[in-house]
């Protein structure tokens, strides 16, 4: 029986039978489970629209070194990519990020600035059978159908660029910011209408 996933982007049986079970195709998957957990700890951010905002201990405001912390978490994320880095440009790109987190890392900010994770969720996914094969992420470089369900977005500052959500997400979670050309999305209202038209640089 197909999943959801696989009946809104028309994948068959027979597409995902071909693929081994036993080797992984995505080589340069990094894990941000210790970064969601430690933004969930400290951010007032709520999940979801519904809920009014609130910290995880309603008490406490977050450290200058938990904010750091999550800084350093992307960070390490970005070395680990950038050190297996497949070309000089997607290298010298990955740099350029770690040293943008640099400055927020020894003088962090007083909380978390970035993108809500309402916006993230409701930012424009990109349908796996729109892709190219040779459409890969910026970040990581990994082609996308290389992964069985990849889940691609879409800024709305970038229509020609697409990213991997799990890349792109931390980076808008911290700085709020698009990675390439560094768009202000903190006061871009994330369910405003046409959400797929371009906005202002500010």
């Amino acid at each position: 029986m197909a999943t959801q996933y696989e009946r809104a982007n028309s994948i068959t049986q027979s597409s995902t039978a071909s693929r081994p079970n036993s080797a992984p195709r995505r080589r340069r998957q990094i894990d941000i489970s210790s970064f969601n957990s430690l933004l969930h700890q400290i951010s007032d951010d709520s999940s979801s629209p519904n809920e009014p905002a609130q910290r995880n201990n309603p008490h406490t405001v977050p450290t200058p070194v938990d904010v750091a912390g999550l800084f350093r978490l992307v960070q390490d994320q970005f070395r680990t990519l950038a050190r297996d880095a497949p070309e000089t440009a997607n290298r010298d790109f990955l740099i350029s990020l770690i040293d943008s987190l640099n400055s927020d890392i020894f003088n962090p900010p007083k909380d978390v600035e970035g993108v809500s994770q309402e916006f993230l969720d409701v930012l424009e996914r990109v349908p796996k059978k729109s892709l190219k094969p040779d459409n890969a992420c910026p970040i990581c470089t990994q082609k996308f159908l290389d992964d069985q369900y990849p889940l691609m977005v879409e800024l709305q500052c970038h229509h020609s660029q697409k990213f991997d959500l799990e890349r792109v997400g931390p980076w808008l979670q911290l700085k709020g910011t698009c990675p390439i050309c560094r768009t202000d999305f903190t006061k871009y209202n994330p369910r405003r209408e046409g959400t797929s038209d371009r906005i202002k640089k500010i």
